[in-house]
């Protein structure tokens, strides 16, 4: 097994994955409605979901899947810190802001790679941070 010192250049990347249930995200709209929303996400990423299940419970997942690969869990970086965006063609894009974005300075992150994806039942998200 290689050590983190056996990488060349800056050391591997950090890596998160999630995968979550989406009736766990329409039990949280059922029960928290707006406030659920207005907690964890950012008033874009509920604009661009359009208020879909499906597609808040993959930014959900992406939220988690980056505070891994921070190393941090939610928690020390809060759901808004952590945001989902749409780039060209639809590509998510991750921006950080606040503790979020302090933690990948340290970590000296410079790039990212978000990777979504759902079934009928659930939502799973992949991001890399190097």
């Amino acid at each position: 097994m290689l050590s983190d010192d056996q990488f060349p250049g800056d050391g591997p990347p950090f890596v998160g994955v999630d995968l979550i249930e989406i009736e766990r995200i329409k039990k949280a709209l059922r029960r928290w409605g707006d406030r659920f929303i207005a907690r964890v996400y950012t008033p874009e990423e509920a604009t661009a979901s359009g208020g879909e299940p499906a597609a808040l419970a993959m930014r959900f997942a992406a939220k988690e899947a980056a505070s891994k690969a921070l190393g941090t869990g939610i928690g020390p970086v809060s759901w808004r810190e952590i945001e989902v965006r749409v780039g060209t063609r639809g590509r998510p894009l991750l921006a950080l802001h606040g503790a979020a974005r302090e933690v990948a300075v340290q970590l000296g992150v410079t790039r990212s790679a978000v990777s979504l994806t759902d079934t009928k039942d659930q939502a799973l998200a992949v991001v890399i941070l190097s």
